[in-house]
């Protein structure tokens, strides 16, 4: 099966037209106000403007009010929801669209408990743990600790052209998802970078 990509924090309309231009499925926006790569709606606006059909756009949020994700979704051709905070399945269900659940895989977790809360959940994304910090640490974690889940896997965290090869090989995700992995700065991505991650995701 081939595997999907997801490459996330984009900024700059150009990033995201070469990336789908480059074969990703889909582009990640965020509405964390913490990350130096968020966005408000009307920079997502723009970000996304004629974005090429069949690439979809996944707007990332980490416990945030219900009203910002609301204003997203009427403003923002968003396809699927990311939760990356300590959203409850109610808080994530009540918006009628598909989301993923992010989960950080700190040493000793139960990952089968963990996903059997967010039972309508489309997928999981399994991202690296640091305290304090709900995302983008640009770490990897032990793809050991990956256990069998009934729903799809999305691979995150410190995910780059050097090692989403031997990730993809040994974890076998539904998909991957790369941000600082593909940038020359926090926000810009490197299109060179862009190309040779997908290159690897094509060879793995």
């Amino acid at each position: 099966m081939r595997t999907r990509v997801k490459i996330c924090g984009m900024t700059r309309r150009q990033d995201a037209d070469f990336a789908a231009e480059n074969g990703a499925d889909a582009i990640g926006l965020v509405f964390y106000p913490s990350s130096p790569r968020a966005l408000t709606v009307a920079q997502a606006q723009e970000v996304v403007a004629g974005i090429a059909p069949f690439v979809s756009v996944v707007s990332l949020f980490v416990n945030p009010e219900a009203e910002l994700v609301s204003q997203c979704l009427d403003a923002l051709p968003i396809d699927i929801i990311q939760f990356h905070g300590d959203e409850s399945p109610a808080f994530c269900e009540q918006f009628a669209r598909p989301y993923i659940k992010a989960i950080r895989m700190k040493p000793g977790i139960d990952l089968k408990k963990a996903t059997e809360a967010h039972r309508k959940a489309s997928g999981f994304l399994l991202d690296a743990y640091q305290p304090g910090v709900p995302g983008g640490t640009g770490k990897t974690f032990d793809w050991s600790l990956i256990a069998d889940i009934d729903r799809p896997v999305i691979l995150a965290g410190g995910l780059n052209a050097d090692n989403v090869r031997q990730a993809i090989q040994q974890v076998r995700p539904f998909a991957v998802d790369v941000s600082g992995g593909v940038e020359r700065e926090k926000g810009i991505k490197s299109h060179e970078k862009m190309s040779a991650f997908m290159r690897e995701v094509a060879n793995a």
